[in-house]
């Protein structure tokens, strides 16, 4: 691989991981300077006791809790929690939960640190200029890698679309890996969160803003998922494996918060946005159209893939010409298997994804939508091959029917 004649890498979020951390974070506090910090989670997380152990595990119980935040959380939310934290006169924030949960966490940060309520004006890159209040996160999925990334992405539901904000100042101080925290995780988000580390970290070794560091993590993120995912769901107490599957998730979120993503991302913020699909979702099913999309620019990049995927001997007895194929559908059985192992609640297209009620989530006239929403995500200016409207949709329609492209003889149309 050449490497880049420039590039910057950062990650500056203090790692503490195993399988009894918990217990460190009064330590931790005391050296940020932080006296009453405010917890944010959500229900799930604090329906299934995880506030509890972490609390006990701090020997406190005078800590304000707000455990409502949404699983498609937005500025309103935001701004509810940012009044709470004010009214209880608190100096640090502690995350406990999954994507939603800890970008929230973020969001609320830049409110109380920087004053006001109208999170909006810090919408894109570079606008949270400043060093914020104390913030650690404690993850309950293996997937987001948020809480080492410099990204936050917070829905606008008037609107319909889901803004990002990137900076620096976003990451956090301390992220707390501790296996407890996801072993009662269910099946069915084991499997999506775990897709989305995946799709990071393929991403991240594939799209334009790559770099030796950022391959380094992603190599060994896609190594760790790939050989731990399917036995987390299986024998969710194997506490070793569930923390490997939460080491692949940081890594995966080390790998393209300094590389970026591509246009994986583009669609599964846009399907978010207009359907409130859940991320990991959108990313599992997207990842290998996203690989096949870009074949013909970075085919030898997706070819290494397998490599971390499958292992030395599959790679090896694989002829050279196939290992990007061989990658991609390596991908594709993956969501089978997990579509097997979650009684069918893993989704393998668009076309499968159902609310509680048995309605379709993704009905096939919004693609359009969908489409254009596409068109005005950030991400797409890391892909490798370029990307307008027509490409979006006709990647949509294969992807809700879960007809791949290379098998119906792909040629994009604006490039040939």
């Amino acid at each position: 691989m050449k490497t880049p004649g420039y590039y910057e890498y950062c990650n500056r979020v203090k790692v503490i991981s195993g399988h009894q951390v918990l217990e460190s974070i009064p330590q931790y506090l005391q050296e940020l300077k932080s006296k009453n910090p405010l917890i944010i989670t959500d229900q799930g997380v604090s329906g299934v006791g995880l506030v509890d152990i972490v609390l006990q595990a701090m020997g406190r119980s005078d800590i304000p809790v707000f455990d409502n935040v949404p699983a498609d959380s937005d500025l309103q939310t935001v701004r509810a929690i940012a009044e709470v934290y004010r009214t209880n006169h608190c100096d640090a924030i502690i995350a406990i939960g999954g994507g939603s949960v800890i970008d929230t966490a973020k969001g609320v940060n830049v409110l109380v640190s920087l004053g006001g309520d109208n999170l909006m004006r810090f919408a894109g890159s570079g606008k949270v200029k400043s060093r914020l209040k104390p913030l650690l996160v404690i993850p309950t999925t293996s997937g987001t890698g948020s809480e080492v990334t410099l990204v936050a992405v917070i829905a606008d539901h008037e609107r319909s679309v889901k803004l990002g904000f990137v900076s620096y100042n976003l990451l956090p101080d301390i992220a707390i890996l501790d296996s407890r925290m996801t072993q009662t995780l269910p099946p069915h988000l084991t499997a999506l969160t775990a897709m989305d580390a995946l799709s990071h970290a393929c991403e991240a070794y594939t799209c334009l803003s790559k770099n030796p560091l950022s391959d380094g993590d992603a190599l060994l993120a896609i190594r760790l998922i790939g050989n731990n995912i399917i036995k987390s769901i299986t024998n969710p107490d194997d506490l070793d494996a569930r923390l490997a599957l939460a080491h692949g998730s940081t890594l995966a979120g080390a790998a393209f918060s300094n590389s970026m993503v591509g246009m994986v991302h583009s669609l599964g913020h846009a399907t978010g946005g207009v359907c409130h699909v859940p991320h990991g979702t959108c990313m599992s099913i997207f990842l290998p159209y996203g690989l096949e999309y870009n074949l013909k620019k970075v085919e030898p990049l997706i070819a290494e893939l397998l490599f971390p995927l499958a292992g030395e001997t599959v790679f090896a007895s694989t002829p050279k010409e196939q290992r990007a194929h061989k990658a991609i559908q390596y991908i594709r059985d993956l969501n089978q298997q997990l579509f097997d192992a979650t009684n069918g609640r893993h989704s393998r297209n668009l076309g499968e994804i159902m609310d509680r009620d048995g309605n379709a989530l993704v009905p096939r006239e919004k693609l359009p939508e969908i489409a254009k929403t596409a068109t005005g995500d950030g991400a797409q200016f890391y892909n490798p091959e370029d990307l307008d409207y027509s490409d979006f949709l006709m990647v949509l329609e294969h992807a809700w029917e879960g007809k791949a492209l290379e098998r119906i003889g792909f040629q994009s149309p604006n490039h040939p």
